[in-house]
């Protein structure tokens, strides 16, 4: 019988013995228990933790991991409360979240590209105005990272007519996508995308990326949308930039602090939309099976799946 695999999460008890049963499920060989079922000894030999949002002193107290397993595909809080002595963690990397967050990219780029928020206004003050349609092509979306979404978000948009740009750290060479790197890149995108979509990951080089004089270098009547996470923008700079200028809506789905204080002057902001971090939930039963193969694969060849690298963040 394999060592013991730890279930370890802040989650609900019913979602956590739904993600159990989904799991265990696809590993019948494997014994997966929640950490707070598990005995003394079982938490000794344990080898590998499947996790989301987990204590970290339960993780510590799992002495012989080999590796931990992220149910999520952002694993910066993870990699931060963990520390340096952690085992490797793998984050989740899945298809149908790419194609989730894909698709509300596309979305919430039309809600901007056909003028909805100037639409709901005017519901409000009761104007019948019809506003001009622009062409996708007349339209540049800057996406902010090349990741896995970032790759699956510019290709969609590209096949819905928009121009399309993209930027990273380091080059990138994408299909029909213009991609940019590096500081100029970054200047270059922001000074030519009317939309800016971020899907970068939280690292300690993009913590506060976008401030005021990012801001400034874009285009009059931008926007931004923030898929990514709160902290990559310095919120009192966006609504400065949303006062004065250059931006014109804000779509922010992360916040430094979530849920939203029910107290945050941004739920009532006319220029900024608050979504309820919803643009690409993780779907269980994909995710379940990725996790599950990662073991197997594990357990056949004793290879790790690729970590994440503690030094960049992802």
């Amino acid at each position: 019988m394999e060592n013991p695999i730890a279930l370890v999460t802040s989650l609900t008890p019913d979602a956590e013995n739904a993600w159990l049963a989904e799991i265990a499920r696809l590993l019948p060989d494997e014994r997966l228990l929640p950490f707070q079922r598990m005995s003394a000894l079982e938490r000794q030999d344990a080898d590998i933790a499947i996790v989301a949002n987990p204590d970290p002193a339960q993780v510590a107290a799992l002495p012989r991991l080999v590796w931990v397993h992220s149910l999520w595909a952002g694993v910066e809080k993870l990699v931060s409360e963990l520390g340096p002595s952690a085992p490797p963690i793998v984050r989740l990397v899945d298809p149908e979240l790419a194609r989730v967050m894909a698709e509300a990219v596309l979305a919430w780029t039309y809600y901007l590209h056909r003028d909805m928020p100037a639409y709901r206004t005017q519901q409000s003050d009761r104007v019948w105005k019809p506003r001009p349609y622009r062409h996708p092509s007349k339209l540049t979306v800057g996406i902010l990272g090349l990741g896995a979404l970032g790759t699956a978000a510019a290709g969609r948009l590209n096949e819905a007519g928009f121009e399309v740009v993209g930027w990273s750290r380091s080059p990138k060479a994408i299909p029909r996508i213009r991609c940019l790197h590096g500081e100029a890149g970054l200047d270059e995108l922001l000074e030519t995308a009317d939309i800016v979509v971020c899907l970068l990951p939280l690292t300690k080089d993009t913590r506060g990326l976008l401030h005021a004089e990012r801001f400034g270098r874009m285009k009059a009547g931008a926007s931004l949308v923030n898929f990514a996470r709160g902290p990559i923008v310095v919120i009192e700079d966006l609504v400065q930039a949303l006062a004065t200028g250059p931006l014109c809506h804000a779509v922010l789905d992360v916040f430094d602090q979530e849920p939203l204080p029910h107290a945050s002057s941004l739920w009532e902001h006319p220029r900024i939309t608050v979504l309820p971090h919803i643009s690409a939930p993780t779907d269980r039963e994909s995710a379940a099976r990725i996790v599950a193969a990662n073991i197997r694969a594990y357990r056949s060849t004793g290879m790790l799946p690729q970590s994440v690298d503690t030094e960049s963040g992802y």
